[in-house]
């Protein structure tokens, strides 16, 4: 059968009814189109069946308009939040995402990282660091190929931007000591998570600069039936008024621990968990949580990416930190006596 050729910027301008400069304008992200014009030639674009010469664009701008994402596991909440701040911000501006799933048959640094990124067509990358790389502290990335890290690990060559991890733990502990609790006890994220870790550095040094100690640990996997384990564990201890959780997972899952052993939340034992992801999930919740921006983070990373993409100067150790914000429901009480 006849190979028909493809539809060019020609067939659609003529089909819009607009010169050829202003579809490749529309086709690059060009902002200097009006709103009826552009949706003129969208309409044609998607009619014909037009779809942008990415190779041809490269050559003549330089640019594919096109970022990698890459990424530990797609599917945890805050992970899945960001990359959807990510791409939307880049869709808004005219940009695709490519993903790339860091998995374990490969050397978990980035230079691993960006030399199989370099390899696809895009113009920078962004890596969300559930879990440290080694080579943080030495990578330095090429003039080409910028790169912005999401995470709480400082680095000297790239731009990062994060949630204040640390300083949402400080926040919690203040809170609910505040309240007359004598200490919180800390229900943890796994040990590899860069989140969990500096969440719970903030919780023993909150603890430490309120003169109290710091109960011993009860590890989590982010998952509720960590937080209920954990829960159980806890409503023995008589002397435990108040529990923070690394997220509402395990937070509601340790709620409902506490309430099967018989301890009543927030009468006998304060909950508070971190990231505000079980609205629309749970009813009637009641869950106090110190909820974290994940889609402005994602956003965030994104202009940063951009602005070196498109030859603006960013300081390669500038540092963003997202603030988060406590959420009160019913989890929490007061304590007038020990």
């Amino acid at each position: 059968m006849p190979r028909h050729r493809p539809v060019s910027m020609r067939d659609v301008a003529l089909a819009a009814a607009v010169s050829p400069q202003t579809v490749s304008r529309v086709a690059n992200g060009g902002e200097s189109v009006t709103p009826s014009t552009r949706r003129r030639v969208e309409a044609a674009m998607r009619k014909l069946g037009y779809r942008p010469n990415y190779a041809a664009r490269a050559l003549k701008h330089g640019r594919f308009r096109n970022i990698g994402v890459a990424l530990f596991d797609m599917t945890k909440f805050g992970n899945a939040r960001i990359l959807g701040g990510i791409t939307r911000t880049a869709a808004e501006r005219g940009y695709a995402v490519t993903l790339h799933i860091i998995g374990d048959d490969a050397p978990h640094t980035l230079r691993a990282v960006v030399d199989r990124m370099k390899r696809l067509p895009v113009d920078g990358v962004i890596v969300i660091m559930e879990q440290r790389l080694g080579d943080l502290d030495t990578f330095v990335p090429t003039t080409n190929l910028p790169v912005v890290l999401v995470g709480d690990g400082r680095a000297d060559q790239c731009p990062t931007i994060d949630a204040d991890q640390y300083g949402c733990s400080t926040a919690i502990v203040d809170y609910l000591m505040a309240r007359g609790h004598a200490t919180v006890h800390h229900i943890a994220g796994p040990s590899s998570s860069l989140a969990a870790q500096r969440r719970e550095q903030g919780w023993r040094d909150a603890l430490s600069r309120h003169g109290a100690g710091a109960p011993p640990v009860h590890a989590g996997d982010w998952g509720a039936d960590s937080g209920y384990t954990a829960g159980i564990a806890l409503a023995g201890d008589t002397r435990c008024t108040a529990i923070y959780a690394a997220n509402d997972q395990m937070a509601y899952g340790a709620i409902a621990g506490l309430r099967d052993a018989g301890r009543s939340v927030p009468d006998d034992v304060s909950v508070v968990g971190v990231d505000d992801s079980l609205p629309g999930v749970v009813p009637g919740l009641e869950l106090t949580t110190m909820r974290i921006r994940f889609e402005d983070i994602g956003a965030g990373a994104f202009v940063m990416l951009q602005r070196q993409c498109e030859g603006s100067q960013t300081l390669r150790d500038a540092r963003t930190v997202v603030p988060s914000e406590l959420i009160e429901r019913g989890s929490v009480g007061a304590v007038t006596a020990h």
